[in-house]
């Protein structure tokens, strides 16, 4: 675990929120494995509602499963929970965070199929980042003895949800075309992947230039997100792609319906474009909303074109398809038992780095997934620069809102 106390630099005990940590008041010291450390977000807003604090460590229920978390993984939808504009999101504070592997370390009543020492991963309504976390069993999956846990956490979101993308909703065939945005990301590589599994897919990547050189060989073609990219792929591919892969929304939402060909498919799974500041902007959700074509049914119908969306935690813990994605995930531990996937790791964090970790990813400079490394003890010089040009930043927020 990532050493406490006297171990502990000055720079990260000023990150231990302790008011937040009231709630542990009257149990047990953490020696008595009564408290943990979690993350935690006190409020909606920017990196300074993040926190990581002490709290009451949760025991399992009744078909639950507890586990003691050895790595999380961290989406662009946590950056978008951290600032509310998600849908209903719960009152904070709260301890952010959908997914993680680790190690079972007790079950509740009535659970069967895991035992103690099982390493496992597993989807979480939140509370993902923490030293345990409890969970139902319809939500574990047993890990590949030759996966590591980084690879874990960076698997089951990610990976489940190119797969239901490409082959549950867009039925992905032998010498279709895909279009994805965001190449370079976690699900990005994922669908890459994915995608290699099936002869002579041909895969259109959406990247910053800046990662052309370490994704290219993953995709068929490369563009930069900042061209013209619809006008580069009608040159490759003048009748348009089969599959068009959104996490953006905005403009590329006209520009995807425009691209498929008769009998294509939209997929929309995500909305990035709508967060540009550190905080929730009316003014960025408003201009990326208004800039979605508006679609005509008639016109879907007059074009033989199929519009999606597609939520895998909605489709998990609103709309009760455990068995469906359980299916999935059979799907793909065999194929990364086969050796044809695997995930790709951008870089490893401690709990106490979270903050860096989430500003990594607004900057969309990540190459695959990033991992919260529970046991990773914190770099004290990043954390203290990290602190200085947050203070820094929120400075500049202040004086230009003044202005």
């Amino acid at each position: 675990m990532a050493k406490e106390g006297a171990d502990m630099t000055e720079e990260t005990e000023h990150m231990i929120d302790k008011n937040l940590g009231k709630e542990g008041d009257n149990v047990e010291s953490s020696a008595h494995a009564k408290e943990m450390r979690a993350v935690m977000l006190a409020g909606f807003g920017g990196l300074n509602k993040l926190r990581v604090t002490k709290k009451t460590m949760p025991e399992p229920q009744e078909g639950e499963v507890k586990i003691r978390v050895k790595a999380c993984g961290l989406n662009f939808l946590d950056l978008m929970v951290r600032q509310g504009t998600i849908d209903n999101p719960p009152k904070p504070p709260l301890v952010p965070g959908f997914e993680c592997s680790g190690i079972v370390e007790s079950v509740g009543e009535n659970t069967k199929g895991f035992e103690i020492g099982d390493r496992v991963m597993a989807f979480v309504n939140y509370n993902a980042w923490a030293e345990v976390v409890c969970t139902p069993v319809d939500f574990v999956y047993k890990m590949p003895d030759e996966m590591t846990f980084p690879e874990a956490a960076a698997f089951s979101l990610n990976f489940v949800a190119a797969y239901m993308m490409l082959f549950e909703v867009a039925n992905l065939r032998e010498g279709m075309s895909v279009l994805v945005h965001s190449a370079g990301g976690g699900v990005g590589q994922a669908v890459a992947q994915l995608c290699s599994t099936v002869p002579s897919v041909t895969v259109f990547g959406i990247a910053s230039c800046f990662k052309h050189v370490a994704i290219r060989d993953s995709v068929t073609h490369l563009f930069d997100r900042n061209t013209d990219y619809v006008q580069e792929v009608k040159k490759l591919s003048p009748e348009g792609v089969d599959i068009v892969l959104d996490c953006l929304c905005g403009e590329n939402t006209g520009k995807g319906l425009g691209l498929l060909k008769p009998l294509g498919t939209y997929i929309l799974y995500g909305a990035s474009n709508m967060v540009t500041g550190e905080t929730k902007s009316f003014f960025s959700f408003a201009k990326s909303w208004w800039q979605v074509e508006k679609v005509n049914p008639i016109k879907l119908y007059e074009e033989n074109k199929v519009i999606a969306g597609f939520s895998l935690l909605n489709l998990l813990f609103k709309q009760g398809r455990c068995n469906l994605v359980k299916t999935v995930m059979e799907k793909l531990l065999t194929l990364y038992n086969q050796k044809k996937i695997k995930p790709v790791v951008d870089s490893l964090w401690a709990l106490e780095e979270v903050k860096e970790a989430m500003q990594r990813i607004h900057d969309r400079g990540n190459i695959g997934k990033l991992i919260l490394d529970v046991e990773k003890s914190p770099t004290p010089l990043l954390v203290e620069l990290s602190e200085g040009l947050l203070s820094n930043w929120l400075f500049v927020q202040s004086h230009f809102a003044q202005l």
